[in-house]
């Protein structure tokens, strides 16, 4: 579950320690607003969606107003504003009103574990405030480290330097980026993401203030369970396929889905957060679906899953794609197996199309499953090409938006 902005961000970041704004919700009066508004001169008024929207910025969705008057009439021309996020139209349902920080720096941080080594992998650049995938790769300095050991200052001082940061900025961005991993480690989180924060001068020194605020929750973590976040949150307009594969939920292995774009040509089976975060960015508007399928499913499920998916969405794509990690307990053989006889069946019910399989993954019984699926397709004499866990993931599924744009081109 993604959960965006600061009306629950903040409230959340204070539980690690991590500096935030004042921030009043949409039934904030009239007297609470001016209050607010004499902090800074300034108020920051973005509009309240579910599900984590993003791009609010770049639509015009985030006001900057001086005068109660004008908070106020950006809280009426926002409080039900539409806006469209990866192909899907969203209405906001309320208002924040923020304080304004000002700031001569902008930071960007983000954590996520790796399906691949297991470790945590962070991204910095001390030029945010804008779309990471817009700055040039001297700016973005990545790292990683063992969950064992955690996010230590060593590892924000050696970015920092890599940067060429400011010496100003080092030592609040020391003190209080680690107290991320903190939150990430202590209450589920499966990606955590901080774009602004913003590096606000207090005397003679910068203080690091998370200005916005984007995260993904594990819901079948009970770690998940100690934010205390309302059920409102976790209300979203599902698509018949979302409400028919979340019937699927079960204890053992998460059955994660979200409709990106109806009309993709690339459906993606994903496996862990950080598949589900990778693909999902890169693939964008091509893939039907975002999902997180890891956990080890049983057979029985991961079966009905992968049917389910087919049936909604095979005959539109052209690239099956089945993206993850290495695994430690996800048992490969079982999951491909469910899938690919999945796969046969459906195509004993249907007329066979051009489609192209791909599928990078690591984990127990790999060997047996690459070797089981390549007994399906070559069977039904479709093209595939797999690739091990040593493969890079980002590779891998450039490779499969190069093949959809390859069999889009030849149509």
């Amino acid at each position: 579950m993604r959960i965006t902005g600061m009306r629950y961000g903040a409230s959340i970041l204070k539980l690690a320690g991590f500096p935030v704004p004042e921030v009043l919700n949409s039934g904030a009066t009239f007297e609470e607003i001016e209050k607010l508004l004499e902090k800074r001169g300034k108020l920051v008024i973005k509009p309240i969606f579910y599900g984590g929207v993003g791009k609010k910025g770049k639509a015009g969705l985030v006001k900057i107003v001086n005068s109660v008057n004008e908070a106020m009439e950006a809280k009426r021309k926002l409080y039900f504003a539409e806006h469209t996020f990866h192909n899907e139209n969203v209405v906001a349902n309320g208002v924040t009103f923020e304080e304004f920080i000002p700031s001569e720096y902008e930071v960007y941080f983000n954590l996520n574990v790796s399906t691949i080594t297991r470790r945590v992998n962070f991204t910095l650049s001390i030029d945010g405030g804008v779309d990471i995938e817009d700055l040039p790769p001297d700016r973005i300095v990545q790292g990683s480290f063992d969950v064992l050991t955690g996010l230590k200052n060593y590892h924000i001082i050696d970015a920092l330097a890599k940067l060429n940061a400011p010496q100003e900025m080092v030592s609040a961005l020391v003190r209080h980026l680690p107290k991320l991993w903190e939150l990430y480690n202590d209450y589920g989180f499966t990606m955590i993401e901080l774009n602004p924060i913003r590096m606000e001068r207090v005397g003679k020194r910068l203080n690091a203030v998370g200005c916005d605020f984007k995260g993904m929750l594990d819901i079948d973590n009970p770690l998940a369970d100690r934010l205390n976040l309302p059920a409102e949150i976790f209300e979203t307009n599902l698509s018949e396929f979302e409400i028919e594969v979340n019937q699927l939920r079960t204890y053992q292995g998460q059955s994660d889905v979200a409709v990106i774009n109806p009309e993709g040509t690339i459906t993606s089976f994903m496996f862990g957060g950080g598949a589900n975060s990778a693909a999902t960015e890169i693939l964008s508007d091509k893939t039907t679906i975002s999902s997180d399928f890891g956990g080890n499913p049983p057979y029985e499920k991961m079966y009905n899953i992968a049917r389910i998916v087919y049936d909604y969405w095979l005959e539109q794509s052209n690239v099956l794609l089945i993206i993850g990690g290495k695994a430690n307990n996800t048992d490969i053989f079982v999951t491909f197996k469910a899938m690919f006889d999945a796969l046969r069946d459906y195509f004993g019910k249907h007329s066979k199309k051009e489609i192209y399989v791909v599928a990078g993954r690591g984990g127990p019984n790999l060997i047996q499953g690459f070797a089981y699926a390549r007994d399906i397709l070559e069977s039904l004499e479709i093209p595939y090409k797999f690739f091990g866990y040593d493969s890079s993931m980002i590779e891998v599924i450039q490779y499969v938006v190069d093949i959809d744009n390859w069999m889009i081109d030849n149509e």
